[in-house]
């Protein structure tokens, strides 16, 4: 047909056209509803229809048959209407792609045209238009379908790359807790590693540090032995140093007891008539020089062995001074002896003469040694029986008149103070002079306390107030304290600010120590036997135990050891027996260097007396009765 032919041209036509050539684009869509509503308007014919049936169909025309020029001329009157033809043209005019020259030439060669052009028919650019139409829609399916199918593979590209991204994150986290897994495991070697290297480094700290103090332990270890060495050297220097010395004051001592035997040659020499002056003034020089020697030695340290060689020499050679004057007393007393044996046989004739004139002569008077122990005894009885009716509250002559304590409420009181105060006092004055006085003392105080213990009491009061070394006790200088009043607390008498001697205080003191070491040990004979001692030996025990455990005093302790073991020795030694033994080499042994180390050389005397005493007392194995004792055949006499 040839209107068919024309419109495929017309196509071909508007394909190479401008608007043909145009490209559309896939989102032609979000251009807005303007779009939209021109595909939703009217088919209207386009403004190139006019222009395609001016120049493309009559060349068509003239080409194509017959029977489709009738067709097409037919199609194109049906396309072409005046109405559309005049706004195609119109259309054309204002939106032609060509040039404005051109527009404006075609612009005339239509309105020359014009009744050429309103003689087509209107059914042939509906047609064209219609195919446009067609066109436009195929296309534009065309574009929804590839939109449409853009659009799923998008969507289904989208879902593939989150579900890769989905998984990807997944591997993601997943090497990333992998990583931090890694690396923590990573870090805890290393702080392991540093621990165990650290632990490592303390224990080699450790080990080093246990080598360097075993090695100054051993170097400690070293040196204190080396302190001790050198201790025990200097204290074994000390030690034989003070041997020594005290092997000095022993010489000296001797010495001085040899000089005392010369000077003691006075009397033998008025008797002898001989001249016996330079032993004495020998005797005098080497004493003299021992005592330079001690001197030097005491300035200087301890002495050595060669001042004990010298001392030993001047012992020896006052041993043989004393040996020469002994010599010469004893020729000297033998020629005496022979000249009174002269005289004595001249005398014994003339007595053989006067008593033949005197045999006529009553015999003479009985011994007075039995009947003195008989008149003792018995005066020992007489007064403690006047001191017990006393007591008792029986009249007693005293001094011409009768006395008695039923006289005064107060009587007891007074006589009980004042029988102890006697007792103690007689210590002091009888017993510090004559030791064997206090065995009597004794015997009464004992026999009176079995009976009144009161008086015992106030005995004993009196005692450690006037001798506190009878508890035993050290009074000390306290804060605030006169001298006088110290030297009363220690015992010493004080009368108008004048405080007595030391050889009275220490007679004084002796006494009552010796008083109460008697007491202890003494009881009265006509007692209850059933009945214990009231103080008895325990209490002695006591006292010796405790002073041993004091610090020894100067010149004191030694005296009153002297005593109390002098007139208590022999009874304790029966009572305790190994015991006191012991005690006795304790005193040799810990306590008599303590003694000697505060001992000065002007107060020896007493220290040298108690270990004469004891040394004595362990040579025999026994401890002497005390002179005085009142043994068992005393009171039976």
């Amino acid at each position: 047909m040839p209107s068919e032919g024309r419109c495929w041209d017309t196509l071909e036509a508007l394909r190479s056209s401008e608007k043909g050539r145009l490209c559309y684009h896939r989102d032609w869509l979000l251009g807005g509803e303007d779009v939209l509503q021109e595909c939703m308007s009217i088919p209207k014919l386009s403004s190139y229809s006019g222009w395609v049936v001016d120049h493309v169909l009559p060349h068509k025309q003239e080409n194509s048959p017959p029977s489709e020029n009738a067709t097409s001329s037919r199609s194109t009157s049906d396309l072409v209407h005046p109405s559309l033809v005049s706004r195609s043209l119109v259309k054309n005019s204002a939106f032609s792609p060509v040039s404005p020259a051109t527009s404006d030439r075609i612009q005339d060669k239509h309105e020359s045209q014009h009744k050429d052009a309103l003689a087509l028919h209107s059914s042939r650019g509906n047609k064209v238009e219609g195919c446009i139409r067609m066109y436009e829609l195929v296309h534009r399916m065309k574009g929804s379908e590839g939109l449409r199918q853009w659009q799923e593979e998008h969507e289904r590209k989208v879902r593939v790359l989150s579900e890769m991204a989905s998984e990807q994150l997944k591997r993601f986290d997943e090497m990333k807790e992998l990583k931090n897994h890694k690396e923590f495991q990573d870090l805890q070697e290393v702080m392991e590693k540093s621990s165990r290297e650290a632990l490592g480094h303390q224990e080699k700290l450790k080990a080093e540090h246990r080598h360097r103090a075993k090695i100054l332990n051993l170097k400690l270890r070293e040196a204190e032995q080396q302190r001790l060495k050198q201790v025990e050297q200097e204290r074994l220097r000390k030690e034989e140093g003070q041997i020594r010395l005290r092997s000095l004051y022993t010489l000296q001592e001797e010495m001085l007891h040899l000089n005392q035997q010369l000077d003691s040659s006075d009397q033998q020499e008025e008797l002898l008539k001989i001249d016996l002056s330079a032993f004495r003034t020998r005797g005098n020089q080497l004493c003299g020089f021992i005592s330079g020697i001690i001197r030097a030695t005491s300035e200087n340290g301890f002495p050595t062995a060669e001042d004990q060689a010298v001392a030993e020499r001047t012992l020896q050679e006052m041993r043989n001074l004393l040996t020469n004057l002994q010599q010469e007393v004893t020729k000297a007393c033998e020629n005496k002896h022979r000249q009174d044996e002269e005289e004595a046989r001249v005398k014994l004739q003339e007595s053989q003469i006067k008593q033949r004139s005197e045999l006529r002569k009553e015999p003479s008077v009985p011994s007075q040694g039995q009947g003195g122990k008989m008149n003792e005894g018995s005066s020992l009885k007489e007064v403690f029986d006047k001191i017990h009716n006393l007591l008792a509250g029986k009249p007693v002559q005293f001094v011409g008149r009768s006395v008695s304590i039923s006289l005064s409420p107060y009587g007891l009181d007074f006589v009980q103070y004042k029988l102890a105060e006697n007792f103690v006092k007689q210590a002091e004055v009888e017993a510090g002079s004559h030791y064997e006085a206090v065995f009597p003392i004794a015997a009464v105080v004992s026999g009176i306390w079995e009976f009144y213990p009161r008086v015992g009491d106030l005995v004993l009061a009196q005692l450690h107030k006037k001798c506190p070394y009878s508890v035993p006790f050290y009074p000390t200088l306290k804060e605030g304290m006169t001298m006088e009043e110290y030297q009363k607390m220690l015992g010493f008498e004080v009368k108008d600010s004048i405080v007595e001697q030391q050889h009275a205080f220490m007679k004084r003191m002796s006494g009552m120590i010796r008083l109460y070491a008697a007491i202890i040990q003494t009881r009265w004979p006509y007692g209850n036997p059933q009945e214990s001692h009231p103080h008895g030996l325990h209490h002695g025990w006591r006292w010796l135990a405790q002073i041993l455990n004091m610090d020894p005093v100067p010149c004191l302790t030694a005296t009153f050891l002297f005593d109390f073991l002098e007139v208590c020795g022999n009874a304790l030694l029966k009572q305790y027996q190994v015991q006191f033994w012991k005690m006795i080499l304790l005193i040799r042994e810990d306590y008599f260097p303590r003694i000697e180390a505060i001992t000065k050389p002007g107060e020896v005397g007493s220290f040298v007396c108690l270990k004469e005493f004891l040394e004595k007392c362990l040579r025999h194995k026994e401890f002497p009765l005390p002179h005085g004792y009142l043994t068992s055949s005393f009171w039976r006499s």
